[in-house]
């Protein structure tokens, strides 16, 4: 089977997230890293790129560049990753998409809802894909956790308990350190911090595991360094449009935390517990039964879990082998447009632009119940809500 063309924009030598991201999309033998523009600096981004196997002639020096010579090509892209700063993931998404392009986006996906709905509508009209790499979600035994719910183990859910709290930025001292300082400030962050940076993944994975949306919340938002604008702490109430109640921590000064992001739902018959830091056991408590280790890899789980499970039970699985499913699911959903095919429902768990439209509608729902002391606020977008 040919292999598919993949672009990378951003994700630069020394960058957190790129070598996840080159890592994930090799893994399966289903992408080329054929393309990139990895560095706000043209001729960084272009070393930088050959010394990774880049053609000299597709190691671009900017992603305008990137753009105007791939849609030139017989061979162009078939995803491009746009893994650059927030701020720019709308002009660069937008831009790819209405060349034809399929493209994965870094969360957040925009910084504005109307951004939001407009990448949201492009991807329907184009017909390219448009994801959001909630990674985190290609966890095996989370997308186990997602067919037990759906397919009734639990009964009817009634409370998700969801937290990403980490101590990171607990250091006042670090007030003037640029890597802290930004994200803290609503000139270059917008209207959230500590929600947009890490409470909309474990609002994504409530959503995505319950199979529900968030209709409307309550935060209580605070900012427990004297010098920070934007919030560090926040606890958020939210009520889903299945009927499930929702709980939401999420910190960046919680001291002893390292990453922090969990996951409890609890139904009529059953209840689930797992985290991101210990991935391979999910814990189940049945009614009435004794509690239950489920473990990755072993047999007999559904067949999300087994398609999404990298390596034999008992190894350690990690974030790059959570990434590589959001890949696959990619590589499984172009193939199936190139062939005229269906899905398979177990490849096609990847997120949608509208999953990245909902979380930034959140981000401002939250902002603005927390300057309204714990108002409850509609945290649908507003093309969302006409639906409704």
């Amino acid at each position: 089977m040919a292999k598919l063309n993949w672009g990378m924009i951003g994700g630069g030598e020394g960058s957190q997230i790129g070598p996840a991201h080159r890592l994930a999309a090799g893994l399966d033998g289903a992408f080329t890293f054929a393309a990139g523009a990895l560095d706000h600096r043209a001729d960084a981004g272009r070393d930088y790129g050959q010394r990774l196997g880049l053609a000299p002639d597709r190691a671009y020096g900017d992603w305008r560049e990137m753009l105007a010579a791939e849609r030139a090509r017989a061979d162009r892209l078939d995803l491009v990753t746009v893994a650059t700063p927030n701020a720019t993931h709308f002009e660069i998404t937008k831009a790819f998409l209405e060349a034809g392009f399929n493209v994965l986006c870094e969360k957040p996906m925009t910084m504005t809802v109307d951004e939001g709905e407009e990448i949201v509508r492009l991807a329907e009209r184009s017909g390219r894909i448009c994801a959001v790499n909630y990674g985190y979600t290609g966890y095996a035994l989370v997308r186990h956790m997602r067919a037990m719910v759906a397919r009734g183990d639990l009964g009817r859910i009634r409370v998700v308990v969801a937290e990403f709290a980490h101590g990171h930025h607990a250091d006042a001292a670090d007030a003037d350190n640029p890597r802290v300082r930004w994200r803290y400030d609503p000139a270059q962050a917008g209207v959230s911090a500590q929600f947009a940076d890490c409470g909309i993944h474990a609002m994504h994975m409530a959503s995505f595991v319950t199979g529900q949306n968030v209709e409307r919340l309550s935060a209580d938002t605070v900012s427990t360094i004297d010098s920070r604008v934007l919030e560090d702490d926040a606890m958020v109430n939210f009520r889903m449009d299945g009927g499930t109640v929702g709980r939401l921590w999420t910190s960046s000064i919680a001291l002893g935390r390292q990453h922090g992001l969990t996951l409890q739902v609890f139904g009529e018959t059953g209840g689930l517990r797992w985290a991101q830091e210990q991935p391979n056991q999910l814990y189940h408590m049945p009614l009435g039964g004794r509690l239950q280790v489920i473990e990755r890899g072993e047999g007999n789980l559904s067949p999300e879990a087994d398609r999404a499970s990298r390596v034999t039970v008992g190894h350690a699985e990690g974030m790059p082998l959570a990434f590589a499913n959001i890949y696959a699911d990619m590589a499984e959903t172009i193939r199936a447009q190139k062939d005229g095919r269906a899905m398979d429902p177990a490849a096609n768990l990847y997120p949608r632009a509208e999953d990245g439209l909902r979380s930034m509608a959140a981000v401002f729902a939250v902002a603005q119940s927390g300057k309204a002391d714990g108002a409850w606020v509609d945290a649908r977008p507003p093309m969302f809500r006409a639906e409704a």
